[in-house]
């Protein structure tokens, strides 16, 4: 499951009821075992259902029964019968509604096992469940558009499955702890294609205009990982080593396909080297659903990704944003689909894993300095929220299950994963990693197995950075000191651990001495709350660079000097080194030597530095704005990253300077939307009149991202009603996201110059949807955004005397 949702935003789940903090969540206990799962389905496209046939194997676990629970959500049941050989005999069964109590023929051994047949109806719509931060919905089969009622929506059916989800539409032990093989029977108009988990091994045109397709997988994998897809989609078809790597888009997104997806071989590859365990599975396929209710999910060898992933050519030309979440969903293949959690409490071996593997994929491809980012990315991920220190790794208590998705699951985990490559090198980690695989394939583990791997390698006991990272709570706090006594040739250390927790951490790192380019490592362990290290020198040195390799999880006050930290970005040189450097050069912008080093970041060799630079500029500053202003023209027309370029042309339509026109009509034909749009939004500065042409006519062409935003924006700005259904055409074309919040309080501004009713109630629908859009777990935070901003509008109509169309926006604010 990808975190796309978590790294914008997240707020956990607070239960008032806080009884949970005693109820200690055990793994399932495995009273019988699934062995294999065989669905005939159809669906009913103008009821939302699915008619289900299911052959379900299993056999006691290890003590003899003579009953078996099963998992089955909102059903309607029809018939529950034992299969001997095709010999149906009906069963005596309880239903509840979510859990089915079957009472067998008679009492079976563990050595024998059973075939169940049930009839059933799936209703996903009427059953009432909720998601989390990271998934957010849980009726498990989803039917998109069914009736084909919206026009500019494709029909589709998909399913998501994690956490115990796929019971709504198929009976079986919903438990991360079973595996089971499984064939499906999919039923379809014939105008659709299918996907599902393994291979395609038969289709049959039934002579009504339906299909139905055999997909069988015989391997065995988690009921929360089965899948089914169903759409008109367009199949782009790739290869890893003679299996099918295919991609299902919608049919405008074929010509890009490739720059999507492309990658995914060669990150088969790749991921296969590093583990030693080549990609385990038949094939590897990946499609799109619209309305899809988390960022991607990694179900066995048919990953589904949301819509998020279909970028076109000009929004590609800014970088493919959705590579990360490939990454991400294709290493959970080997972690989580080969080897499962046993238990969510567990949900590290699965999420921990794949948010590391977007580190490692950019390092591998794209240079240390892209795995470096990344990495940082995710300790900032997870220190915003102070709430995710309380919370251990591997947790036994939570009040939902969904609440374990979180940013101490991904970013945190990835992070410690990486300490841990670290710490015993990359030869014993990628060792590791193959023990772990190759002793629990096919199988459920819990992190103590990882341990046990881990320590078969390296031949140490590592209890201890188990019990402190993955049961244990919370990160370092450091403040860093530095004591010189150039008489006696020695430097003192001092390290402080400030937490307040009265939790000391133990942290093995390296401090690097440096003296010019050379540079002395020294590898120590911080054990005490406050650590003292002496070190000898000949020559006072020009820097001490305390974790050396910049890889520690936790938050840090370093007491340098400018002096170091200049020193620190010219020859450490890892990503954050130069980074910590920019940072404190920019809050020392008063220092000639601190705007020498930001007018060399302006050169750095790496994107994400140039544009931090340009963010951290004083440009209040007249001097400061003389001294860096050509720099920023200079990257604005000719930085090959769109991302600084943009940035930069972003900077200088902030100074309104008609000097740079020529510059932004240049740059608002360029490829990329983002650089397009903000060159629009800076021609808008100078000239208004002719910013407003431009935009009219860029109506003609597709566009989204910054481009659509700027469009609108000076559409708005106009204030010509004519422009209002153009406007809002856009706004509802936009992705649910932080781009399309931006954009909500303009777009309402534009509702209170509108006159005409039928097009302020559609304004005002626009608004209402996109919030109730919003996933529930940023609802608290939202609502009253939007609240307030048509409170703004109803206001200003009434005081306008346009007391229908008040009272049309009050009417929706208390539904």
């Amino acid at each position: 499951m990808s975190s796309a949702l978590l790294v914008q935003a997240q707020e956990a789940h607070q239960p008032e009821d806080d009884s949970w903090k005693k109820i200690y969540r055990a793994t399932a206990t495995k009273y019988d075992d699934l062995i294999n799962t065989k669905l005939e389905v159809k669906f009913d496209y103008d009821k939302s259902y699915m008619y289900g046939k299911a052959w379900v194997t299993l056999k006691p676990h290890f003590y003899p029964t003579d009953t078996v629970s099963l998992d089955a959500k909102g059903m309607d049941i029809h018939a529950v019968e034992i299969d001997k050989e095709g010999k149906k005999t009906p069963l005596k069964y309880d239903y509840d509604g979510m859990v089915l109590r079957i009472h067998l023929d008679r009492v079976y051994k563990h050595t024998e096992d059973y075939t169940l047949f049930i009839d059933y109806t799936a209703k996903p719509n009427e059953l009432k469940v909720k998601g989390s931060a990271a998934i957010t919905d849980a009726k498990g089969l989803y039917f998109i558009n069914p009736k084909g009622e919206d026009k500019n929506k494709p029909t589709q059916i998909w399913t998501q499955g994690e956490t115990e989800a796929n019971s709504v539409w198929f009976p079986t032990i919903d438990k991360p702890n079973q595996k089971t093989t499984e064939e499906i029977y999919m039923t379809v108009p014939s105008k659709y294609v299918t996907l599902s988990n393994g291979v395609m091994v038969g289709q049959k045109e039934n002579g009504d205009g339906t299909r139905t397709d055999h997909w069988k997988m015989d391997l065995p994998h988690a009921p929360y990982l089965f899948f089914m897809g169903v759409g008109d989609y367009a199949i782009v078809k790739d290869s890893y080593k003679g299996k099918d790597v295919n991609y299902y888009v919608e049919k405008a997104y074929a010509p890009v396909a490739r720059r999507i997806f492309g990658h995914t071989p060669e990150m088969i590859a790749f991921y296969s080297r590093i583990t030693g365990i080549d990609y385990p599975w038949p094939k590897y396929d990946q499609i799109v659903g619209r309305d899809y209710v988390s960022g991607a999910m990694e179900n066995t060898t048919s990953t589904l990704h949301g819509e998020g992933a279909q970028q076109d050519a000009r929004e590609l030309t800014d970088g493919n944003g959705w590579e990360d979440v490939i990454a991400h969903e294709l290493f959970h293949q080997w972690f989580g689909d080969l080897v499962t959690t046993e238990s969510w409490s567990n949900i590290t071996l699965n999420e921990s894993f794949a948010d590391y593997s977007e580190t490692m994929w950019n390092e591998y491809k794209y240079g240390k300095d892209a795995g470096d980012a990344v990495n940082y990315q995710g300790i900032q991920s997870y220190l915003q929220q102070p709430e995710n220190a309380s919370k251990n790794l591997v947790r036994f208590y939570y009040a939902d299950k969904e609440d374990v998705f979180d940013q101490v699951s991904y970013p945190k985990g990835g992070r410690i994963l990486n300490m841990l490559r670290n710490y015993v090198g990359d030869s014993a980690f990628f060792q590791a990693l193959h023990v772990y695989l190759t002793e629990n394939k096919f199988k459920s583990a819990e992190a103590q197995q990882l341990r046990l791997a881990f320590e078969e390698v390296t031949g140490e006991d590592l209890n201890w950075y188990w019990n402190q990272w993955y049961y244990g709570s919370g990160h370092p706090k450091l403040s860093i000191d530095y004591v010189y006594d150039d008489a006696a040739g020695k430097v003192q250390v001092i390290v402080n651990q400030t937490q307040e927790t009265g939790k000391v951490f133990r942290l093995p790192i390296a401090i690097d001495i440096y003296n010019g380019a050379a540079k002395e490592r020294h590898k120590v362990w911080i054990e005490d709350k406050t650590d003292t290290f002496t070190f000898s020198y000949k020559s006072h040195p020009d820097l001490v660079n305390v974790d050396g390799d910049k890889m520690l999880l936790c938050e840090k006050k370093d007491n340098k000097t400018l002096d170091n930290f200049i020193h620190q970005y010219t020859y450490a040189g890892n990503y954050v080194d130069r980074r910590e450097a920019v940072e404190y050069c920019a809050a020392h912008q008063d220092d000639p030597k601190a705007v020498s080093l930001l007018k060399t970041a302006l050169k750095d060799r790496y994107y994400r530095i140039r544009d931090l630079t340009m963010n951290k500029i004083e440009w209040k500053q007249d001097a400061l704005k003389t001294a860096f202003e050509p720099l920023v023209a200079q990257l604005a027309q000719n930085d090959p990253s769109r991302v600084v370029k943009a940035t930069a042309i972003e900077i200088l339509g902030a100074f309104g300077n008609p000097a740079y026109e020529p510059l932004f009509i240049k740059a608002s034909a360029d490829s990329s939307y983002t650089v397009a749009g903000n060159a629009l939004e800076a021609m808008s500065a100078i000239d208004s009149t002719s910013a407003l042409a431009l935009a009219k006519k860029m109506l003609k062409q597709p566009a989204k991202g910054e481009l659509s935003i700027a469009i609108s924006k000076i559409l708005v700005q106009s204030g010509d009603e004519s422009d209002f259904d153009v406007v809002s055409d856009n706004f509802e074309r936009m992705q649910t996201g932080q781009a399309k919040f931006q954009f909500m309080m303009p777009y309402a501004s534009m509702l209170t110059k509108v006159k005409s009713t039928d097009r302020v109630k559609r304004g005002v629908d626009l608004l209402i949807q996109f919030k109730e859009a919003i996933p529930q777990a940023y609802r608290s935070r939202t609502d009253a955004y939007f609240d307030n901003a048509l409170k703004g509008v109803a206001r200003k109509k009434q005081a306008e005397g346009m007391q229908d169309q008040a009272d049309y926006i009050n009417m929706k604010l208390t539904k």
